[in-house]
């Protein structure tokens, strides 16, 4: 098996493979006007054969985690199909959603027939009113209750993601951390990040995650190792709590040195970083399954052109106008 590998010896295992850029959920830090198709009109997403072709690919190359993204993977009629699909591959052991949970409470439980390994949950408050403001849908209570139903159909643990924002919600740790004391509940708080249409956001309500960290750190809590498939969360735990808390911080210094994954848009290109330049097609290698071979070579070769690290520091956000158009 060829182990991809980059200039910097850098491995990758684990694949994060966007599935549909459309969302019905109008965050503030994502889509604040809803969904807009961008691009060539009326593209395509890629289609169930596509999916399965690329997947293989990049399981027959090392990859051991897949996580599919969006938009709002779970708006795809076909998503148990393409579970199924994925998990055709015995190589990758982990297949993952981000998801805004509003589909949780009917489909989980089909989902995890289908294959599904883990889920990952998008909640930036624990108040209805404000994740109500955040996220332009009345929603909480429904995504809540998907929680429940995610732990009731087997899940052993939930992750939870938070957007940190200042004077939004980095002043309510305490209101989470009660939240997860008894749930098996990962709460990962990721740093707000700049994209192109997000500036004036950024400024406003940026916040380190070491402000987190360094309470946590003062109240006990540990951090934990890395597995080599694990994504980029410096995970903390407790023994006093059922939950952990990971921190996603990529202004943070070194954050790309342990950088083990890599991007598929939902139109079939291949992005190094999330906030990388213009993507490398992959569509008109997924035509056939005797394309596989060329498909493989191309993904390896453009390996040698990812960059050492991203230039978020520098306010570079690259092609990344929102966080929907790679996948986040």
């Amino acid at each position: 098996m060829t182990q991809l590998t980059d200039a910097f010896a850098r491995k990758f295992y684990y694949l994060r493979l966007s599935i549909t850029d459309v969302c019905n959920f109008r965050c503030s830090y994502c889509l604040p006007d809803g969904y807009k198709p961008h691009g060539v009109a009326n593209k395509s997403f890629l289609s169930l054969d596509e999916i399965r072709r690329v997947t293989r690919a990049f399981a027959s190359m090392g990859t051991e985690k897949v996580r599919l993204t969006g938009g709002e993977p779970s708006l795809r009629r076909d998503f148990s199909d393409i579970i199924a699909a994925i998990r055709e591959n015995p190589e990758i052991r982990q297949l993952a959603v981000t998801t805004n949970g509003y589909r949780l409470a009917r489909d989980v439980k089909t989902w995890r027939e289908a294959g599904l390994t883990g889920i990952n949950v998008s909640i930036d408050s624990l108040d209805a009113r404000q994740f109500h403001a955040i996220t332009g849908q009345d929603k909480f209570h429904q995504v809540m209750a998907g929680i429940d139903a995610t732990l009731a159909a087997g899940f052993e643990r939930v992750k939870v993601n938070t957007v940190l924002m200042r004077d939004v919600n980095h002043h309510q740790l305490d209101t989470f951390l009660h939240w997860i004391k008894d749930r098996p509940i990962q709460l990962r708080f990721i740093e707000l990040m700049e994209t192109g249409e997000g500036r004036s956001l950024f400024q406003k309500h940026h916040v380190s995650g070491k402000v987190v960290r360094d309470i946590l750190l003062s109240r006990g809590w540990v951090h934990q190792l890395r597995k080599r498939s694990d994504g980029p969360a410096q995970v903390f735990c407790h023994p006093d709590y059922q939950g952990e808390i990971g921190l996603i911080m990529p202004y943070e210094k070194d954050f790309c040195s342990s950088c083990n994954r890599l991007r598929v848009s939902s139109v079939g290109n291949l992005h190094l970083c999330l906030f990388g330049e213009q993507g490398v097609a992959l569509r008109d290698l997924l035509v056939q399954d005797d394309q596989q071979e060329a498909l493989e070579a191309r993904i390896s070769h453009a390996l040698n052109h990812k960059k050492q690290t991203h230039f978020l520091l520098d306010g570079n956000t690259g092609i990344t106008q929102n966080l929907s158009f790679i996948g986040g």
